[in-house]
């Protein structure tokens, strides 16, 4: 598992049982941002309660735990095969819930996405997410992103429609 994390540039002081809820959640995204550690539900299920939940109705309307999730964005990472989060532009916890403010970029240099063979374009885009954390996992994800922007960089639209 990786264990060194991107930078962080905006964090405000934590208590120490904040700082565990950040680190728990900086795990679970390196595991599941990573193209060589996310092999699915099974690289994340020691970081996730039983009970997990995952919303992000407009981006993956069929996720419905981190564990989904986990699973999904594999299937992106094997078309973005050098898929990487660059920094955490903010980070901060109270009590439980933790918030990241996260920018990533990558390529399509892997696996065909929906038909389309690799061409080598380049995106970068930005996400934010909300993490509770229970009995140091995570419990919830909530997840805002615009992957539009994303497609549209690496020409995975036609006009503004999904190719």
């Amino acid at each position: 598992m990786t264990e060194e994390q991107p930078p962080s540039k905006t964090i405000t002081p934590q208590t120490k049982t904040e700082e565990t809820n950040i680190a728990v959640v900086k795990q679970y995204m390196s595991t599941a941002y990573s193209p060589t550690d996310n092999k699915g539900r099974s690289s994340v299920a020691h970081l996730c309660t039983p009970t997990s939940t995952f919303t992000a109705p407009t981006t993956f309307p069929n996720c419905h735990s981190p564990l989904d999730y986990a699973d999904s964005h594999a299937k992106v990472m094997s078309a973005i095969a050098d898929l990487h989060i660059i920094s955490y532009d903010i980070v901060f916890a109270k009590d439980d819930h933790v918030l990241l403010r996260y920018s990533a970029e990558g390529s399509h240099c892997g696996e065909a996405h929906n038909g389309i063979e690799p061409s080598g374009k380049k995106a970068k885009w930005s996400a934010a997410a909300i993490f509770e954390v229970k009995g140091g996992k995570v419990h919830s994800f909530v997840k805002e992103w615009d992957k539009l922007n994303m497609w549209k960089q690496l020409g995975w639209m036609k006009g503004n429609e999904y190719v």
